[in-house]
């Protein structure tokens, strides 16, 4: 039986409330172990062409929010906004030839109704639900992310081992658990993974569509300064040319994101 590695990571806050973001995005991305080599010297390319071009080192993290809004250590590279356009255009390319899959969950935290939804836990459920459904029996899976909620989430996975309850077309629930997860979920660096930060860099996005595009809401000031709604609609369509999407784990999203509450 194959084996295929999952990364984690996410966009927002996973409180429930909309004191810091009014959704969040928890990302899995996830590809057989004999792909990830091949994955692995494509980012590693893409990062060198980003040094030649824009002086970005290769060792340094893409933390695609601040590297957008010129934060912290990215000011340092004096970049305009049109060479920071140009840059995400080059990652987007590089991330949409990958052999990944990738599946969004969105929890639209303003249509809670209680203040203890539990907003994570169900956004790693529902994302790992819809990786146990693609891999069908056909594969195992390791889970890796990084240790920002490590403690939680690893809970959550053992929990939906042996209770993972999924609607009946029949009424009620029946009782599916999570048979092809393999060990714990993993730690690791998102500054020591090009695989975690590719998983925040489609999260951002995956945000600023589900924002904009969807709920038909402004971009943030600062994003705006950058990129426009017809850029991240671009970004969007370039990854599901490249059939990195995973379609199939939402119908009733173009991008197969799946959204709740409903």
């Amino acid at each position: 039986m194959d084996t295929y590695i999952v990364y984690f990571d996410e966009t927002g806050d996973d409180g429930a409330n909309t004191c810091s973001s009014n959704q969040f995005v928890l990302t899995g991305m996830y590809m057989s172990a004999d792909s990830w080599q091949d994955n692995y010297d494509k980012l590693r390319a893409c990062r060198k062409e980003l040094r030649k071009k824009y002086g970005l080192f290769i060792s340094q993290e893409i933390h695609t929010k601040h590297l957008v809004r010129d934060k912290g250590m990215y000011r340092e590279y004096n970049w305009t906004a049109d060479q920071r356009r140009n840059l995400l255009i080059d990652y987007t390319k590089c991330v949409a030839s990958l052999d990944i899959k990738v599946v969004n969950v969105v929890i639209d935290k303003e249509k809670l109704k209680t203040v203890d939804y539990p907003v994570l836990q169900n956004a790693l459920t529902y994302n790992i639900q819809r990786i146990e459904n693609d891999s069908d029996g056909k594969w195992h899976y390791l889970i890796i992310t990084d240790e920002g909620r490590l403690a939680p989430m690893r809970k959550i996975a053992r929990a939906i081992r042996s209770y993972n309850p999924i609607h009946s077309i029949f009424g009620g629930y029946n009782n599916k658990p999570i048979v092809g997860l393999i060990e714990d979920i993993m730690p690791k660096e998102s500054s020591e993974s090009y695989f975690i930060q590719t998983c925040d860099f489609i999260s951002f996005f995956a945000d600023l569509y589900f924002r904009c595009i969807d709920k038909k809401k402004d971009l943030p000031n600062r994003v705006s300064r950058v990129i426009d709604k017809e850029f991240v609609h671009r970004v969007m369509a370039t990854l599901e040319n490249g059939d990195v999407l995973n379609l199939k784990a939402s119908s009733s999203h173009k991008y197969g994101f799946v959204i709740y509450p409903k």
